[in-house]
């Protein structure tokens, strides 16, 4: 039995961040039930399109037809949740807002996944993952010292600060209805999500311990032992040798002759990486306790040791997906 088995979810099909939020509802047992616009295209072929997995029955329909209108007001009304990644208005608009189909279902925990929120300025504006994390003050410190802020692709807006949080949101909703027969309506902005993935670093800059500025700081390639560095064959290393006792063995692996914040180090790693293939040091520093892991490409990454012990990705498509986590050991 999955944790969420006996949880049914109303999905209205939309990108990345609420699809993925109601793929991990779905991963885990929730009856997930996916509307999507008739007639509508998919960017991504829909037998291809990993967020799209798991769900109990995909409908498509028109949600001008009476009939249609209806068959969801109908799901809806049995549901313990409903997502949608709409625009704020657009539900309303349709007859499928908060206050048109909560009176159906007093528990139903309502999830609204946007980048800006439901108010606010900005609420009614378009926008991309690279504009909430701009603004939430992510996007600042992402890149090198010397250059432009570099996005990490749509991780942190979109399915750490969106998607991850909805599928929290909905789960605390539902606990809340379960005990109180009351639903509530979950305002999960990716602007807001970005912040909150930031507070560790707040905490460092409250203490002095950080500098607002990019490429000057002990995780974002501002120290030494802290990075990635090129080796022979053109691919990666990442080191992450922080604590004095993990960079001692890092030191005696490699045979350095800097200390761990000495100015030299990051030249001298430079140097050292660069004699041989990844592979070698991959054979010589993985699995110590130098703290040392080769940069996989997205090719590689499936077929490392441990990520196929573990089951950690699955074939799909003569391509790898991600299996769902994190995993239930005792279930």
């Amino acid at each position: 039995m999955k944790p969420l088995e006996g949880i049914a979810i109303v999905e209205f099909a939309g990108l990345a961040p609420a699809p993925f939020a109601a793929m991990m509802l779905a991963d885990h047992g929730a009856r997930v039930v996916r509307i999507e616009r008739k007639g509508q295209g998919h960017p991504i072929p829909a037998d291809k399109d990993i967020l799209r997995r798991g769900r109990a029955e995909i409908l498509e329909l028109d949600l001008k037809d009476p009939a249609d209108l209806a068959r969801v007001r109908a799901l809806a009304a049995q549901a313990d949740g409903l997502i949608e990644g709409f625009r704020p208005g657009v539900m309303e608009r349709l007859g499928l807002g908060p206050d048109d189909v909560r009176p159906l279902n007093p528990r139903l925990v309502y999830g609204r996944m946007t980048g800006w929120g439901q108010d606010g300025p900005l609420a009614p504006a378009a926008g991309h993952d690279i504009g909430y994390i701009a603004v939430a003050g992510n996007l600042h410190g992402y890149g090198r010292a010397d250059g432009p802020p570099t996005p990490p692709v749509n991780a942190v807006g979109d399915f750490g600060g969106g998607g991850m949080l909805l599928a929290f949101g909905m789960l605390a909703g539902i606990l809340s209805a379960r005990a109180t027969g009351r639903g509530c309506v979950i305002d999960a902005a990716m602007v807001d999500g970005a912040a909150l993935l930031n507070a560790q670093t707040f905490s460092l800059l409250a203490a002095g311990m950080w500098q607002d500025r990019r490429g000057a700081n002990l995780l974002d390639g501002g120290a030494a032992f802290y990075d990635s560095y090129a080796c022979a064959d053109g691919k990666w290393i990442a080191v992450g040798a922080i604590e004095p006792h993990f960079f001692a063995v890092l030191k005696d692996r490699l045979g350095l002759a800097s200390g761990q914040w000495d100015p030299g180090l990051r030249d001298e790693l430079a140097s050292v990486f660069r004699r041989h293939p990844r592979d070698h040091w991959t054979a010589l520093l993985e699995g110590t306790d130098a703290c040392a892991a080769p940069v996989l490409s997205l090719v590689e990454a499936p077929e490392h040791p441990h990520n196929r012990a573990r089951g950690t990705f699955a074939p799909f498509h003569h391509v790898h997906q991600p299996n769902p986590a994190p995993r239930f050991e005792d279930l």
